[in-house]
């Protein structure tokens, strides 16, 4: 009884999955739990892309030797060297101690660095190098800071596989299910794929936006990632995501509305434009408390959409802290090309506005910030309604065309009822 599947004729998954496991990197909240995935080609030589975690080291321990039913294993293939994918490398090296380890320079130097041997093994391979195990051959690119310096990818010139390291990954267990069409994929899938790629990779955008561009130089069958479903169809559709999410354009036209409130009435003004904004046609509209979601939500929602209004009460003469922190992940991350406005609260010296405007001008690259803002002193009245207004009417004319297609949420729950009858 294993828990592998077939890629190919002849490669197979042989990864696992983690439900245990709280916050990957112990950052970033997982209630879906993940995948680790690795893969085992069965050709003359025997090959291993990757190892896992060591929390699924033995579930992958057993589909291995599953599959290579008395098999020696010749070849240890690594494309990246984090931690969740190589702490079983040794594990390996004691059940298959003639084991050949395939990798770049770099990754060598970091293995001795880290205390992994594997001296007198090493075949060291540079970008274009090739290696034949028999029907198979693979070549190798160079993709450093996706998301390490050493990291590179894998591609099978017989078969079209491309070993994709962290490109192309999800957060998300597998449970069963490897490919991606055999999830809902933009129902089910898509929100994690972006919060993990804004999370882990989203700063290095640039060196991630090298990847779909090689990709799409190669004639790509399957990709293969090392977290999440494995593509085997509908590549335009990951590759038109990852070159959004690289270049920092948004996804869709429309208002992400994140609150910083004590005592209700910031998250009062922050509803009170929603609605206004929903009344006048823009129905493409989301309102997040920051001090109740995690950081990494808000950030992959930030890839999402266009326009972010910041509303936050002023604390000791401040940013309310959580909003502080949303702002300073966002230029951890290095988003760009976003339209900002501005709601500010404080009962005798709002200042948190002035301070959210002067951070995203001067930390955010190519943003816009609206001159037109809130200030509500301290709870919302009749005075700020013309200033809800002016700001809703600021936002929807920043948007230019297109905006007015957005689909209600309801009419797309009905069309996707409507298509699964």
């Amino acid at each position: 009884m294993f828990t592998v599947r077939n890629v190919t004729d002849d490669l197979y998954w042989v990864g696992g999955n983690d439900h245990r496991l709280a916050l990957f990197e112990k950052v970033h909240p997982i209630p879906r739990g993940v995948s680790y995935n690795a893969y085992l080609l069965m050709d003359e030589k025997t090959v291993l892309f990757d190892t896992v975690d060591r929390s699924v080291c033995r579930e992958m321990i057993r589909n291995i030797e599953g599959v290579l039913d008395g098999r020696p294993l010749d070849y240890l293939l690594i494309n990246y060297l984090e931690p969740d994918h190589t702490s079983s490398i040794e594990e390996i090296f004691l059940r298959y101690p003639n084991v050949i380890v395939i990798s770049n320079e770099k990754t060598f130097t970091m293995m001795r660095q880290s205390g992994i041997s594997a001296d007198g093994r090493e075949d060291e391979v540079k970008e274009s190098d090739i290696r034949c195990f028999g029907k198979h051959t693979i070549t190798f690119v160079a993709a450093p800071m996706v998301h390490w310096q050493e990291a590179m990818v894998s591609f099978d010139v017989t078969n079209g596989v491309l070993f994709s390291a962290e490109g192309f990954g999800s957060f998300g267990a597998l449970d069963g299910k490897l490919f991606n069409d055999e999830v809902d994929f933009h129902r089910d899938w898509i929100d994690d794929a972006r919060r993990y790629l804004a999370s882990i990779v989203g700063k290095y955008g640039p060196f991630v936006q090298t990847l779909p561009k090689k990709a799409s130089t190669v004639d790509i069958k399957i990709i293969c990632p090392l977290h999440g479903p494995v593509w085997r169809s509908d590549f335009s559709y990951i590759i038109d995501k990852y070159d959004k999410w690289c270049r920092y354009e948004p996804e869709e036209k429309g208002v992400m509305i994140v609150f910083a409130s004590m005592y209700g009435n910031t998250e009062y003004a922050a509803q009170a434009l929603a609605t206004c904004l929903c009344d006048k046609g823009m129905h493409n509209v989301v309102v997040y408390d920051v001090s109740n979601i995690h950081v990494s939500y808000l950030i992959s929602e930030t890839f999402r959409l266009s326009h972010i209004v910041l509303a936050s009460v002023t604390y000791n003469e401040g940013i309310y802290p959580p909003m502080h922190n949303y702002l300073m992940d966002m230029k951890a991350l290095n988003l760009q090309n976003r339209t900002f406005a501005i709601i500010e609260n404080g009962s005798w010296a709002p200042k948190s506005g002035d301070l959210m405007r002067e951070f995203v001008e001067s930390e955010l690259n190519t943003t816009t910030v609206l001159k037109e803002s809130v200030t509500v002193t301290p709870s919302p009245n009749e005075l700020n309604n013309a200033d809800l207004d002016a700001l809703a009417d600021s936002i929807i004319a920043s948007m230019g065309q297109g905006w007015q297609f957005n689909v209600p949420a309801l009419e797309q729950t009905s069309q996707a009822t409507s298509h699964a009858l």
